[in-house]
């Protein structure tokens, strides 16, 4: 059995007896300094320790989102109906699609960019409309003429009004000249204005005569007691859509008169007729602006957004058309929950200043002599940064983007035209934690080094003062 004796023998911390220590003002002092320098340099590494440190590196992207990329956006056009606009989406593969809604929507707004109804339903674009046969057979023309001061005394003289805003310069408009005048030749001997009244077919130059029309020809369906005008000076109305031929269009004339009794025609109307399929005949956009949100998937290489005025049976003035717009959001990728976000600030104070960086921004642009045809270009360079968390072995995924705007002369319709390119390359961001036993290490190295140093330096000071006393004392030794 080993004896207290040999285990004592191995004591590192042997005591000297207290009668044989001696306290000296300098020792305290030091002693002081020494216990004020270890809590300060403890908390110095305590807030090391619980201080998030990253490593940051550039590698080749290796994404786990697929080969597509998702685009949110909410974009206003105070001056591009609804009824016209298209999202459009192109890339270097040779991928072209137009018009997309399954994940758009549309609302009208008024030029406040404020809502003034419910989604709107546009339909498809792209719809081929028929028209008639291209004949030079002569025709009479007896739909009405109407200008600014005889549009009002029309829409209140009769039931239906159904008005072609057309330009002169249009080929649709030249196509659709003749079988119009056919029809409202038909539609006159059938519904006399003097004798019935309850329709009438007219037209409007929009060269001649100031109009909200931004596509021509447009079809305007007016009824009595519904047209009155809103506070910017457009009648409420409904558009027609369908084919215009001469055949359709006495067709629809006659659809819309049916309900409407003969001797009740100087009534206002207060039912509509539903019975034209949503096709042919939809309420028209209420003001002339529109906002326009959704997303898409693109694919991950160069490519265009572009939204536009756009129309398989419709001619465009390209000197009146005004693609100002405000964007309120466009990002890239998945939404970031807000929590995760503020989780990931927590590592990176400065990721998400770049994430939807032309939010608030506005692009404007008045036509006029000098900014006619204006086209408004934004070149995104999209840069995707993955951030690894080691609490929770999180991996999230974020796009950011530098963004370049331009306002260009274009010789075509003008468009608000978004050019995106992604970076082969990605940023990898990961978080490095200390561990528990290094900051234990590092303190205890505090505790030690301060407490060695301060003995070296009460020793050394308690000699020389023991010297100096002996020189004093004029002691040889």
């Amino acid at each position: 059995m080993v004896s207290t004796t040999k285990i004592k023998s191995v004591d590192f911390y042997r005591k000297i007896p207290r009668d044989l220590t001696e306290a000296s003002l300098s020792g305290a002092g030091l002693s002081i300094i020494a216990a004020l320098s270890m809590m300060f340099l403890f908390g110095m590494e305590l807030s090391n320790y619980l201080t998030v440190s990253t490593s940051t590196s550039v590698i080749v992207d290796q994404s786990s989102d697929g080969d597509f990329l998702r685009i949110e956006f909410n974009i206003s056009f105070p001056a591009l109906s609804c009824e016209f606009a298209s999202v459009d989406v192109s890339d270097v593969l040779g991928t072209n699609r137009l018009n997309i809604t399954k994940t758009i929507r549309k609302y009208s707004i008024d030029p406040d960019l404020k809502l003034t109804g419910t989604e709107f339903h546009s339909g498809s674009v792209g719809k081929v409309v028929k028209h008639g046969d291209e004949t030079d057979e002569e025709y009479s023309e007896d739909s009405v003429s109407l200008t600014a001061q005889n549009f009002d005394k029309y829409s209140h003289q009769h039931a239906i009004l159904v008005v072609n805003f057309f330009a002169p310069w249009c080929y649709w408009s030249a196509r659709l000249k003749p079988s119009w005048e056919k029809a409202a030749k038909i539609i006159k001997e059938r519904y006399d204005p003097e004798m019935d009244g309850r329709i009438v077919m007219a037209k409007v130059d929009c060269t001649e005569e100031g109009h909200h029309i931004q596509g021509y020809p447009s079809i305007r369906i007016f009824r009595k007691g519904s047209d009155l005008r809103d506070e910017h000076g457009h009648h409420d109305h409904e558009s027609y859509y369908g084919d215009r031929d001469t055949d359709s269009l006495v067709t629809t004339m006659e659809t819309l008169v049916a309900p409407i009794p003969l001797e009740s025609q100087r009534l206002a109307l207060e039912n509509k007729s539903n019975n034209m399929s949503d096709h042919v005949k939809r309420p028209a956009p209420k003001s002339g602006g529109c906002r326009i949100e959704g997303f898409l998937r693109v694919k991950k290489v160069p490519g265009n957004l572009i939204i536009s005025a756009h129309s398989g049976s419709h001619s465009f003035d390209p000197s009146q058309m005004n693609m100002s717009h405000v964007i309120s959001h466009l990002s890239f990728g998945r939404k970031i929950a807000p929590r995760v976000m503020s989780d990931m600030k927590r590592v990176l104070p400065y990721i998400g200043g770049s994430h939807n960086r032309l939010n608030g921004q506005a692009y404007i642009s008045n036509p006029g002599d000098s900014n006619a045809n204006v086209t408004i270009e934004h070149y995104l360079q999209v840069v995707k940064t993955e951030v690894m968390t080691t609490r929770d072995h999180k991996l999230v995924e974020e796009y950011e983007y530098t963004a370049h705007s331009s306002l260009v002369q274009s010789l075509h319709i003008p468009v608000a035209k978004f050019h995106f390119e992604l970076s082969p390359m990605q940023v990898l961001v990961t978080e490095n934690r200390k561990s528990f036993w290094h900051f234990i290490t590092n303190v205890c190295a505090i505790i030690g080094g301060v407490f060695t140093v301060a003995g070296i330096l009460d020793s050394v000071l308690h000699n020389t003062m023991r010297l100096m006393k002996k020189v004093e004392l004029g002691k040889n030794f």
